[in-house]
């Protein structure tokens, strides 16, 4: 099991999953572990009113976080073979 959770922890580190709002004016990319990798904006995103653009960023986030933790999740469950691990939100 050691290997496998090794294995995943390199894979998680090098997944990209991008999280985006206002129909792709913003894109947030985290990896599987939900790190910031980068936020990239449409230049049309910023024509927008400031606090537009900030819902739409926090929105981009969000969504990327999200996909990322249901990844993880996933991925750990594989692993595991869907036994509850305490303190690790899984079960």
């Amino acid at each position: 099991m050691r290997d496998g959770a090794q294995k995943l922890q390199k894979e998680l580190e090098e997944m990209e999953i991008v999280g985006e709002a206002g129909n792709g004016l913003v894109k947030v990319t985290v990896n599987g572990n939900q790190e910031p990798l980068k936020v990239s904006l449409d230049p049309d995103a910023l024509k927008e009113a400031p606090d537009v653009l900030e819902d739409l960023i926090l929105t981009a986030m969000v969504n990327a976080y999200t996909q990322s933790a249901e990844t993880m999740r996933k991925r750990m469950e594989e692993l595991t073979g869907n036994i509850s691990l305490p303190g690790l939100g899984l079960g």
